[in-house]
């Protein structure tokens, strides 16, 4: 807790405008709405909580869906999350003239979740119910190509798109109240939904037949986590653009300290990945302060290398 706490404050502390410690401490006991006070109040202790939402809705949904689908190297962009979330943005952009974030927010959204229950509805087609390949599968078909059409529409008209482009690097600049507040209830109901799905995950870890034996409800469990995966990362990257690597690290780093039970995996995720993301983000600010890195850009930098481990190392590769 002192860490979580130490990258609070300097999420806080930090950022293009050098505000001493002090001096932040006090505007922290003392908000007169001027100066200093306003710049730590209004816009770092805003985006802090956004940063502090948005990471623990991508840990949670990467912890489900790694779950869900029993591939330790899955994240939610393996349902299609982030490719629905740029098509619709790009719809937006090319049909209606969207050109800001508030703009973007619904049209991000709404792509996450028509995009998603595609890919299910993809996914369920033929006999019986979906597995966690044919969804994997699925998601991946239908990813790659709406990629391929926003690259399309992105060249046919790059002036039109340059708005677009900060927010899919995934960013949490000039991210406030007045973002957050409309898709929390959303953010909400997907962690409740997750708790709910969560006592289940163990059974379905040990395959389909066996889970049934013990009573399990197994589309029931399938059909609550793809909802609340669609709702956590359809609303974090609604919020902040596409941001990778957080629903792939984490759950891993909480499965190494706690072993597979999915509770407690699902326990230090709500701590880790909102930790992971504050640190992304401060070190974001301070590589090229006065400017800064995108957080999408800083967690592609520490992920990569996370990816290469976990591939080679046997231990992290199962569930």
């Amino acid at each position: 807790m002192l860490g979580f706490t130490l990258l609070l404050l300097m999420s806080i502390a930090v950022g293009s405008k050098n505000i001493p410690l002090t001096v932040v401490i006090e505007a922290l006991g003392d908000n007169t709405g001027q100066g200093d006070a306003y710049v730590i109040w209004d816009m770092r202790i805003p985006r802090t909580v956004v940063a502090l939402c948005v990471g623990l809705a991508l840990g949670v949904a990467g912890a489900l869906i790694q779950a869900l689908t029993r591939n330790p190297l899955a994240d939610p962009g393996i349902l299609g999350v982030n490719a629905g979330s740029a098509f619709f943005v790009a719809l937006g952009v090319t049909l209606f003239g969207v050109t800001s974030v508030n703009g973007y927010l619904w049209f991000a959204f709404a792509g996450a979740l028509v995009v998603t229950v595609a890919v299910y509805a993809i996914g369920s087609a033929g006999r019986g119910a979906a597995d966690p390949v044919q969804l994997t599968l699925a998601g991946v078909a239908l990813g790659a190509v709406l990629t391929g059409i926003v690259t399309a529409m992105v060249l046919t008209n790059p002036r039109a798109f340059d708005q677009m482009r900060n927010w899919n690097a995934g960013s949490l600049v000039g991210r406030g109240w007045d973002i957050l507040v409309p898709v929390l209830p959303f953010l909400l109901i997907g962690v409740v939904l997750a708790i709910i799905a969560t006592s289940s995950l163990n059974a379905i870890a040990l395959g389909d037949d066996l889970a049934k034996s013990l009573g399990t409800n197994i589309t029931r469990t399938r059909v609550l986590v793809i909802i609340a995966v669609t709702l956590l990362a359809g609303g974090a990257t609604a919020i902040a653009g596409p941001i990778g690597f957080v629903g792939l690290m984490v759950p891993h780093i909480a499965r190494w300290i706690v072993g597979p039970d999915q509770r407690w995996i699902f326990a230090y995720t709500l701590v880790l990945a909102p930790s992971l993301v504050l640190a992304a983000d401060t070190l974001g600010r301070l590589v090229i302060r006065p400017g800064e890195f995108p957080v999408g850009i800083v967690t592609a930098f520490v992920g990569a290398p996370a990816l290469i481990l976990l591939v080679r190392r046997k231990k992290a590769s199962g569930l």
